[in-house]
């Protein structure tokens, strides 16, 4: 009877996708984001696309040597060093932005194990450092091209937005997170190739939408939503961190819970909290439950009831 049975090492489910080509795939998706950045700071926003590329691919580089492992081949380093820039303001000094990249793959990714192993979002943790760290220059939106608050600090001020200006990105803020439309464009290149689903950014956006109308102060207003909607990094916290593989729950009720944990999270920091962003803070906090809901979402195994009774023939 044994003999009818071939027993392997795991992994028994073999796939012709490669972190290779996922994180190729992200990379190139997020080009758009990228290049609009370029367009709409100037080339000292290629300087920080370079210095924070340059910074994590050299520290998983010289950690590889180290442990006499090297993984810098997979891509992983340059999506992190990329998503981190497109975190930052096109001002910061350079060096800090270099200390973001060491410290996303140094601290939060190679310690732990490298990838796969991180209990939470490299570059937005590397971007929560720097937040804390250094709180006037990661606050500093001001340059040549736009002066003044960002929109969503204005509508915190019960000031008024220009809100197709957000959607198109002509506005002061992060790299990355200032036009939806090279956002979407990015993430609808996912979603068709398959990398993403809708789960976890739909869950996410429409929790966001019914906090933000019931407890905003300003009903379901179609301006003040969109105009949440587009700005701080909402579209691309919800598309392309929020979706990350090694931090997001692999259960699909898991997946929908942990969406609408962060639009309640993003929605309380926002409307209650101090400041005017909060997808950053409330991506991290939702990567340190992903255990727990994982715990309480996996399906019950074949044969057992949920209660863990076998059950009967």
């Amino acid at each position: 009877m044994s003999g009818l049975f071939k027993v392997s090492s795991n992994p028994h489910i073999r796939s012709r996708v490669t972190t290779n080509g996922l994180m190729a795939a992200v990379a190139i998706a997020l080009m758009p984001a990228a290049g609009f950045g370029i367009y709409n700071f100037g080339p000292r926003a290629l300087a920080v696309y370079t210095v924070t590329i340059a910074s994590t691919i050299l520290t998983e580089y010289f950690f590889g040597l180290y442990k006499n492992r090297q993984t810098v081949t997979d891509l992983s380093a340059v999506v992190t060093g990329l998503l981190l820039a497109l975190n930052l303001p096109v001002n910061i000094p350079l060096w800090m932005a270099a200390l973001g990249g060491v410290f996303a793959i140094l601290v939060v990714k190679m310690l732990f194990g490298g990838l796969g192993q991180n209990f939470m979002n490299p570059a937005l943790a590397a971007r929560c450092f720097l937040l804390i760290s250094f709180p006037t220059a990661m606050t500093a939106f001001e340059c040549d091209a736009y002066t003044g608050a960002t929109p969503l600090a204005a509508l915190k001020a019960g000031e008024t937005v220009n809100v197709l200006d957000m959607v198109i990105g002509h506005t002061a803020g992060t790299l990355g997170e200032t036009s939806v439309v090279a956002i979407l464009a990015g993430a609808c290149i996912l979603i068709l190739l398959g990398v993403i689903d809708i789960r976890i950014p739909g869950s996410y956006i429409v929790t966001f939408v019914l906090f933000v109308g019931i407890f905003g102060g300003r009903g379901f207003h179609p301006a003040y939503l969109a105009a949440h909607l587009s700005g701080g990094g909402l579209m691309l916290g919800a598309f392309f961190m929020a979706t990350d593989y090694v931090t997001r729950p692999i259960t699909i009720r898991g997946q929908y819970v942990y969406g609408v944990i962060l639009g309640l999270l993003t929605g309380i920091f926002r409307i209650f909290g101090p400041g005017a962003e909060g997808v950053s803070y409330a991506i991290i906090l939702g990567n340190l439950l992903v255990p727990l809901i994982e715990k309480y979402t996996k399906p019950t195994a074949f044969g057992h009831e949920k209660g863990g009774k076998r059950r009967e023939k």
